[in-house]
């Protein structure tokens, strides 16, 4: 318990964290303005996407962005609702209710928090870039499709599944179309994607959606509908929707939003250590500061917080250099709650629909993808897979398989490079004839690279395949790695050689090989009447002198042991 503790205490924050945030505060200050006006528009919106509402949208952007910012890993990350973790939010809120949700958000924190106490942040490194993107792809793709019920002015269906949700929207808009709606959406959605081309710097979200707003409500467009009522700040603190009977059904969805949360943010604090230089965050303290804003954010009634890539990348570009920005962007938001909730509320939610239309059309990155595609067929095929799971699944379940295709490619992959190879026995000083009856009756096999269960078989037959040989000499030394499926089989293929009256003896046995392989009984039978050697050149010497006892091969009156060319080592 006290090296847990003391585990924990490392990752709290130090001076030196508050000696960059003096630094350039200037500089800190004006990127957490913009960043605050580009996080308002999404915070309500996946606020809204979430089911909970806008103001819980709000309450993450403020709670959880601030805890983070302050006892995250990165200098520059930012942090809040995003698109991702709403599409695992939705079967949730339709199962559970808003209280499941905030459960499930409180287990979740504490969950990362154990997974820093146990530093599994720097495994997340381990992840492909096809999944990466694949699982990008897919969260693009269900976030634009989400939008689709607010964008046309319907009310959303019923139902979790985005693809079916979507359809029965575009079927109720069939029947009663509200252009006004899709016009306040596509004209939102324009005016961002043009805007970042023509003016990458300029918030055109919050330019969009007060212009949208002020249309609506100047030209009375009543089929615009706003967001509704919002707190003038925020609620106090409860542990009221927590309900200790409903933890062991709650275990899995939460388990689900920690894989999430933890896997988003520490993507996202890596794309902020790219777009930098000098910058490199802590994994595990990153994972202990969106740990702790995921137990503080649902107490005010918030979502599951996450690292927000797109926010990121605004603080990164507008010049951040320390924590203070992301700091200052989660206290605007705060007096935003407090001081203009009532204006905040007028916001139509087709011009939201827009912002996050947009979003999801900028989250595509074709270059990147492309990039993939091109790559090998292994690359691409995953890419798709995972794309796809995202969209018809869910992202958990999404990388799992993405993650599970590409271990199985990388395995085969990695299994194509053992070789078993029949290699010539040097001719030393033996007379021409001596070496042919040599070559009829003894076969050396060098084994080259791993021999693991993926090419462990294969090897097997191989081997076993030899034919009219008396001895067969194994040269171990280039073998790379061996398992227990390696060792059994390698037993295996020497007792069935035995069997057919076939001598087996190896050379060059590495010490990090023995052991696996005494632990399956292999070793035993290799040493069987000292058929072990050090060296393929004694290999060669104890085949001989089998061959010779045997009286298939007769002794040399003045033979050298081995020449020089035998005297290099295995």
């Amino acid at each position: 318990m006290s090296d847990l503790l003391a585990r924990l205490t490392s990752l709290l924050p130090a001076r030196a964290d508050l000696a960059e945030m003096r630094r350039d505060p200037r500089r800190d200050l004006l990127a957490g303005l913009t960043v605050a006006i580009v996080a308002l528009p999404l915070a309500l919106g996946f606020g809204v996407s979430s089911g909970l509402g806008a103001e819980a949208g709000l309450a993450t952007a403020v709670i959880a962005g601030a805890l983070a910012a302050l006892f995250g890993g990165s200098n520059l990350q930012v942090s809040g609702p995003t698109g991702a973790m709403t599409v695992v939010l939705l079967p949730i809120v339709g199962a559970h209710g808003p209280a499941g949700v905030l459960t499930v958000g409180l287990m979740a924190g504490v969950m990362l928090v154990a997974l820093a106490a146990l530093k599994a942040g720097r495994y997340m490194r381990y992840i492909p870039a096809p999944v990466v993107e694949g699982f990008t792809l897919g969260i693009a793709c269900v976030i634009g499709l989400q939008q689709i019920p607010n964008a046309l002015g319907v009310p959303k269906p019923e139902g979790d599944r985005v693809l079916p949700v979507t359809w029965r929207a575009i079927e109720e808009f069939a029947k009663a179309p509200n252009w006004t709606a899709v016009g306040l959406a596509v004209a939102v959605a324009a005016v961002m994607l043009a805007g970042a081309r023509w003016r990458p710097t300029v918030p055109f979200s919050i330019v969009a959606v007060i212009a949208a707003t002020l249309v609506a409500q100047a030209a009375g467009l009543d089929a615009a509908q706003p967001i509704g009522d919002l707190p003038s700040g925020l609620p106090a603190p409860s542990l009221s929707f927590l309900d200790l009977g409903s933890l062991g059904t709650l275990l899995a969805p939460a388990v689900a939003v920690a894989a999430l949360a933890a896997l988003e943010s520490l993507l996202s604090a890596s794309v902020a250590d790219g777009m930098t230089v000098g910058q490199q965050h802590d994994p595990d303290r990153e994972l202990f500061g969106q740990g702790l804003a995921n137990i503080a954010a649902p107490l005010f009634g918030g979502v599951p917080a996450t690292g927000a890539i797109a926010r990121t990348a605004v603080n990164v570009r507008t010049g951040a250099s320390s924590r203070l920005a992301a700091l200052t962007h989660a206290a605007i938001l705060a007096v935003i709650v407090f001081a203009a909730a009532p204006l905040v509320s007028k916001i139509p939610l087709a011009a939201l629909a827009g912002v996050l239309l947009a979003t999801a059309i900028r989250m595509v990155e074709v270059g990147s993808l492309r990039a993939m595609a091109k790559a090998t067929r292994s690359d691409a095929l995953i890419l798709i897979l995972t794309a796809v799971a995202t969209l018809a699944l869910d992202l958990v379940y999404a990388v799992i398989i993405g993650l599970a295709v590409a271990a199985a490619l990388a395995l085969r992959a990695v299994a194509k490079q053992a070789r078993l190879d029949q290699v010539p026995l040097d001719r030393g000083d033996h007379s021409a004839e001596e070496h042919a009856l040599l070559a009829e009756h003894i076969v050396a096999y060098r084994i080259d690279g791993p021999l693991f269960f993926a090419a462990a078989h294969r090897f097997l037959l191989e081997l076993t395949e030899v034919a009219d040989v008396r001895v067969v000499i194994l040269r171990m030394s280039r073998v790379s790695t061996m398992d227990a499926t390696g060792a059994l089989v390698l037993k295996d293929a020497v007792e069935k050689l035995n069997r057919r009256g076939i001598v087996v003896m190896s050379s060059g046995i590495r010490p990090g090989q023995r052991q696996v392989l005494d632990s399956v009984g292999a070793l035993e039978l290799l040493r069987l009447d000292g058929r072990e050697y050090a060296t393929t050149p004694e290999a060669i010497r104890a085949a001989r002198d089998h061959l010779e006892t045997s009286g298939l091969l007769p002794a040399l009156p003045s033979q050298k042991s081995v020449t020089a060319a035998e005297e290099t080592p295995r």
